[in-house]
């Protein structure tokens, strides 16, 4: 196995590297960065190998590591090394982890979803905190949902910071990217019930009347979703708030949501 080493910072290849930290170029190059071991393990259990791995010089020995480097070579992708303040640079982290990789974006299209997968998919409105995405990615693949779709200018989900709060989860969930108009024509299309958290005409979460494929609907974390958006959905739902907070961060109001239709539908 043949593995390059670059030790200079004007390396055109640490230059590409770097510069997928930045929206445009990524959505030029259909490319993003994930880093650390856990997450490109992940990443190869779900099928997918990074095209470019770099890994630091002195980095500790470890077999998925290694599983993970004959794999990216087998596919035929390039394996640098690297020292560690180069790493750090792409990254952007003063304490990276020891390897990081570059993947091709798929495609996110309604097209690609099958909804009849799982009994529940997630939904994000205008979402615009990549920790929250990250989260719901997270949350989507602990109640066992389809998905996520993000609806009409949500933050990118290829972002390092929404790719690193996803824990892994952008490669084991299937993601969809939308406007509102489209998904509701794509929903409308088959079987499927929006619900949303909301106060308008809202029914309590328990014991809710919760039907499968049930798309769980959160809007923007500050605005909340549009009227005529929750006005669209099926059902409505309210969580009761017993202290002096108005409402729940939008990921964690999907979480409590989620596992009350997965404990529905059960």
């Amino acid at each position: 196995m043949t593995r390059k080493i670059i030790t200079g910072y004007s390396n055109p290849t640490i230059k590409f590297v770097r510069s997928l930290r930045d929206k445009k170029h990524r959505r030029r190059e259909r490319r993003f960065l994930a880093e650390g071991l856990r997450l490109l393990t992940d990443a190869r259990e779900s099928g997918r190998l990074p095209e470019l791995l770099l890994m630091a010089t002195g980095r500790e020995a470890h077999p998925l590591l290694d599983d993970l480097e004959q794999a990216v070579a087998a596919a035929g992708g390039d394996v640098i090394e690297v020292p560690l303040d180069i790493l750090a640079k792409v990254t952007g982290k003063d304490n990276p982890q020891a390897v990081c990789g570059v993947f091709v974006e798929w495609d996110t299209g309604l097209s690609t979803l099958d909804r009849a997968a799982a009994p529940i998919w997630l939904v994000a409105q205008a979402m615009r905190d990549p920790g929250n995405l990250g989260t719901m990615l997270r949350t989507a693949d602990a109640v066992g949902a389809g998905g996520l779709i993000l609806i009409d200018d949500c933050v990118d989900p290829f972002s390092v910071e929404a790719v690193r709060a996803s824990m892994g989860a952008i490669f084991t969930q299937h993601l969809a990217q939308a406007r509102w108009s489209d998904f509701l024509v794509w929903l409308r299309g088959g079987p499927g019930q929006l619900v949303a958290a909301s106060l308008r005409e809202a029914v309590p979460y328990r014991g809710a009347a919760y039907a499968s494929p049930c798309f769980v609907m959160v809007g923007n974390e500050s605005r909340g979703l549009p009227e005529d958006y929750e006005m669209a959905c099926d059902l409505r739902v309210t969580m009761p708030m017993k202290g002096r907070a108005d409402s729940l961060n939008a990921a964690v109001a999907a979480a409590v949501l989620a596992y009350e239709v997965l404990a529905a539908l059960n």
